[in-house]
């Protein structure tokens, strides 16, 4: 009965075992945004955009309008992935546990941040792909802002009850 809970977290991991196991090249979208748009209008809102991330430069001149879209698109899918993955343990854990939610959360926060650093590890072995710590720290922020979630559901419904 509570397996079925259990397939929702399984099933997103192997989602993104997957997208980790596909190189770079295969999950570039910079052809297909030339394609589609052209989004050299945001140039002169993005120039101060300036920052390293993993030994590279991240800015419209290092990267070009699109290279810069794409840094943001794929950092961002760190945070949403993983907070999705974060959410999908939390309620397998709430229906099939008599844990607390906030033992929940934190159990949810652990298993994720675990993941995290496996996923990171496995991109290691595919081609044009290297594991950083930075983007575990993306994914474990998805985590966190997912148990934020938890604690203001959690407050809401306390709050409603009195």
């Amino acid at each position: 009965m509570f397996v079925r809970y259990w397939l929702w977290p399984l099933v997103w991991m192997g989602v993104i075992f997957y997208s980790s196991s596909t190189p770079y090249e295969e999950q570039d979208i910079k052809p297909f945004m030339s394609d589609v748009m052209d989004l050299s209008f945001l140039a002169p809102m993005l120039d101060w955009i300036q920052f390293t991330y993993h030994h590279s430069e991240v800015s419209v001149e290092a990267l070009g309008v699109n290279g810069l879209v794409e840094f943001f698109i794929r950092k961002g899918a760190h945070v949403s992935v993983f907070l999705l993955l974060c959410m999908f343990f939390y309620i397998a854990l709430r229906k099939s546990t008599n844990l607390t939610w906030g033992r929940s959360a934190l159990m949810s926060l652990l298993f994720t941040f675990l993941y995290a650093v496996f996923d990171e590890v496995h991109q290691g072995f595919t081609p044009n792909r290297t594991p950083y710590a930075g983007d575990v720290a993306l994914d474990t922020a998805g985590a966190l802002l997912a148990c934020g979630l938890f604690w203001l559901r959690n407050r809401l419904k306390r709050r409603s009850s009195l």
